[in-house]
């Protein structure tokens, strides 16, 4: 089965994008319980991304297969603290990639991330970071196949 990636059109995808929130939310529910998945949570999220893309040279990318939104990508560029020497300061980041379940061994993942560093490349930036829950194996797994080593790790404590 083939697909392409493209852009993002708000009109015909918004409908995709939430659930592709909702898809995002309930997955990595089952690994960080403190994920909403409330009715409200798609919509107050996708603002904020769109918020996000706009002030930060982002772009949002949909996988599309027959012509249909099966996963999509959200890639920013962030700026890394002042202590990071000047010339890796500016880095690209890879905010969301969900793919549909019924789409995943496709390779849709790995294409969505190869367009997003595609774009940081395009943009001049040196490297590129993706986060992910640290007890979801699976897509850290992907993303180490796909070249990218651990970096930071965040630590919490409830209280």
């Amino acid at each position: 089965m083939s697909f392409r990636v493209r852009d993002i059109g708000l009109a015909e995808d918004m409908t995709a994008a939430l659930s592709f929130i909702l898809g995002s939310q309930q997955y990595e529910h089952v690994f960080e319980p403190d994920r909403r998945l409330d009715s409200a949570v798609a919509d107050e999220h996708f603002a904020a991304l769109m918020k996000r893309v706009a002030e930060n040279k982002g772009r949002v990318l949909i996988a599309e297969q027959n012509g249909r939104a099966i996963g999509w990508a959200v890639f920013l560029v962030e700026e890394n603290a002042v202590f990071v020497i000047e010339e890796q300061r500016m880095c690209g980041y890879i905010a969301e990639l969900f793919v549909n379940e019924n789409a995943r061994g496709l390779g849709v993942g790995r294409a969505l991330i190869a367009a997003c560093e595609e774009e940081a490349r395009r943009l001049g930036l040196g490297h590129i970071k993706i986060g992910v829950l640290v007890k979801n194996n699976r897509a850290a797994d992907i993303y180490v196949r796909a070249g990218y080593s651990p970096y930071t790790l965040a630590l919490r404590k409830y209280l």
